[in-house]
């Protein structure tokens, strides 16, 4: 089985849980960031796991053409969905709803929520005074769930 892996991340989180959970799964795995092949043919692959995080309150808008462009090949392959966000419990769960079309929600055999993290360092002058307000966070934030990668994995590997 060949399973494509492909993201779109801003600063880096859901690149690494993308690398992270590829140790994890059964078989030819590729990682495929969309920033770099925004128009990857799905042709080669029986699986797909789409992740993103969650940017200004949405998913990546990169993420989003890509699904609606490939939605009827999407249709037909295994799939699987994760969400790197900073919330946790219901919150994320609404994110997570609102991040992916109810077809295809519908029709995954695996879904996470893999935390997420703020390197202050990676972020401009408005992303920190935004992330100040919003969260009060100030300093670096590392809420990567790794058990949640390998849950993930071990659904979509059944």
């Amino acid at each position: 089985m060949k399973t494509a892996i492909i993201f779109s991340s801003t600063h880096g989180t859901t690149e690494k849980a993308a690398q992270l959970l590829r140790e994890h799964l059964k078989g030819d795995v590729d990682v495929i960031d969309l920033k770099k092949c925004p128009n990857q043919s799905l042709t080669d692959y029986n699986s797909v796991i789409l992740g993103s995080s969650i940017y200004a309150g949405s998913v990546k808008s990169r993420l989003k053409q890509f699904i609606k462009q490939n939605q009827n090949e999407l249709g037909t392959k295994k799939i699987g969905l994760f969400l790197c966000c900073m919330y946790e419990g219901d919150k994320a769960t609404k994110q997570f709803e609102m991040a992916y079309p109810d077809e295809l929600r519908s029709q995954s055999v695996a879904n996470g929520l893999f935390g997420g993290e703020f390197i202050m360092s990676n972020l401009n002058f408005i992303e920190r005074k935004l992330i100040k307000k919003i969260d009060g966070v100030t300093t670096d934030v590392f809420k990567m769930n790794a058990q949640e990668i390998e849950n993930f994995a071990d659904q979509f590997n059944v």
